[in-house]
C-alpha cells in the first residue's frame, strides 16, 4: 500500500505550506505529494492526472480538505466515486474525520460518510460561486468608479488625422504610419475605425445644424 496526498490552490500567488504541512504530518511521503495551482472548478489539472495515474487499488490518498479536491457538486461525487469504487483506494478528509473510508465500512458507516460528502460539496460549488459574484460585483464597482482594467489603451496622436491622410494619399507606408502613431497594426486599424466613425458623426451633425 502506498500513501498519497493532494493539494490544490486557486492561483499561482496563493501558498500551499498550510496543507503540504498537514500531509507531511500525515506521514505523506514528499515524492507522493502532488499539486494543482488553478481552479477547482473542474479535474482537468495535470498534477491530479498525475496522481491518478498512480494510484492503486488499496492505496490511501489524504487531502486537507473537500474542497481541495474540487468546488463543483457533481464533479466532486464523481471523483470520488471514481477513486473509492473503481480504482479501490481510501480516502481521508483531514479537517472532516467523517470523511475516512478507512472507517464505518458497514450500511450506516457509509450512509453518513455519503450524506456528510454530498453537504460539503454543495458548500465547495456555493463557496466559489459566492467568490466569483463578489468578483463581478467588485469589478463592477470599481469600474463605475473609474477604474480602468487590463492594458492601458494607446493614446491616439494629436495629429492622428494628418498622419492618416498621407497614408490614405500614399505619401508614406504603412510601416512609417505606425511607428509615428506608436501603434501596432491592431490597434492602429481599431483606432482607425474609432476616428472614422467620430468624423461621420461630426459631418452629420454639421449638416443637421445647417439653418
Amino acid at each position: 500500500m502506498e500513501v498519497y496526498g493532494y493539494v490544490r490552490v486557486s492561483s499561482m500567488d496563493q501558498n500551499e505550506d498550510r496543507q503540504v504541512n498537514a500531509l507531511r504530518d500525515a506521514a505523506v511521503p514528499e515524492k507522493n505529494i502532488f499539486m494543482d495551482k488553478q481552479s477547482g472548478k473542474n479535474f482537468d489539472r495535470p498534477g491530479y492526472k498525475r496522481m491518478q495515474e498512480s494510484l492503486k487499488e488499496g492505496d490511501l490518498l489524504y487531502i486537507l480538505s473537500i474542497d481541495r479536491l474540487g468546488r463543483n457538486y457533481e464533479e466532486i461525487q464523481k471523483q470520488w466515486r471514481i477513486l473509492t469504487k473503481e480504482t479501490g483506494i481510501d480516502i481521508c478528509v483531514l479537517d472532516m474525520p467523517l470523511l475516512d473510508t478507512r472507517n464505518g465500512k458497514d450500511l450506516m458507516g457509509t450512509f453518513i460518510a455519503d450524506l456528510v460528502l454530498q453537504i460539503l460539496s454543495f458548500v465547495a460549488q456555493s463557496e466559489r460561486e459566492n467568490i466569483r459574484r463578489r468578483q463581478s460585483e467588485g469589478i463592477a464597482a470599481a469600474k463605475a468608479k473609474g477604474v480602468r482594467f487590463g492594458r492601458p489603451e494607446k493614446e491616439v496622436p494629436d495629429d492622428f488625422g494628418r498622419i492618416v491622410r498621407k497614408w490614405e494619399q500614399k505619401k508614406q507606408p504603412l510601416e512609417e504610419t505606425l511607428k509615428q502613431c506608436n501603434m501596432s497594426k491592431t490597434t492602429f486599424y481599431r483606432r482607425l475605425r474609432e476616428y472614422r466613425l467620430v468624423q461621420k458623426h461630426s459631418k452629420s451633425s454639421s449638416k443637421k445644424c445647417t439653418f
